[in-house]
């Protein structure tokens, strides 16, 4: 019989061991880099260096298309290589902000989903996050603590025994 304390502590340890391989796993991975769309110009920086250290490795990255911390992402990722890109939006192309489309152009690997045109930003957002967890093998994200939705894409990707690092803006 399996006493409660057990069961409790199982995920913990499946989560641990998931962690530990990717840790160890010398190849290439794939990499999730979501977050805020509200990030100041020097954490932008940042990310950008980050996905673009990330790629250059040769790890494919997979984002979103907003602004702010996947546009960041998708200038690393670029600048590195930008066939290891993936760029998943939530909506179509023409759903997504004019500063956007630009940038979103010039991507190789480009998913739209206008089956989600008629939905709104943010259950559409929920939706693609979905699509894009499950996709890769660990997620890397950078949110407020009140940003509702990568909050909720981070305790989902835990929840499929993703390795998920999480950075707070505040």
């Amino acid at each position: 019989m399996i006493n409660q304390s057990q069961s409790i502590d199982q995920p913990k340890v499946d989560t641990l061991a998931q962690e530990l391989a990717t840790i160890q796993q010398t190849g290439a991975k794939r990499i999730a880099l979501l977050g805020s769309r509200h990030v100041p110009l020097t954490h932008q920086h940042l990310i950008e260096m980050m996905s673009y250290a990330l790629v250059l490795s040769g790890n494919r990255l997979l984002t979103s298309g907003a602004t702010g911390t996947n546009s960041a992402a998708i200038r690393g990722a670029t600048r590195a290589d930008a066939n290891l890109l993936t760029v998943i939006l939530p909506q179509s192309l023409e759903r997504q902000p004019q500063e956007s489309r630009q940038q979103l152009e010039q991507v190789m690997h480009l998913v739209e989903n206008p089956a989600n045109d008629q939905l709104s930003l943010a259950e559409a957002s929920a939706l693609c996050n979905q699509e894009i967890i499950s996709r890769c093998q660990q997620l890397i994200c950078f949110a407020f603590h009140d940003s509702q939705t990568l909050l909720q894409t981070c305790q989902e990707a835990e929840d499929q025994r993703k390795v998920v690092t999480l950075f707070y803006f505040d």
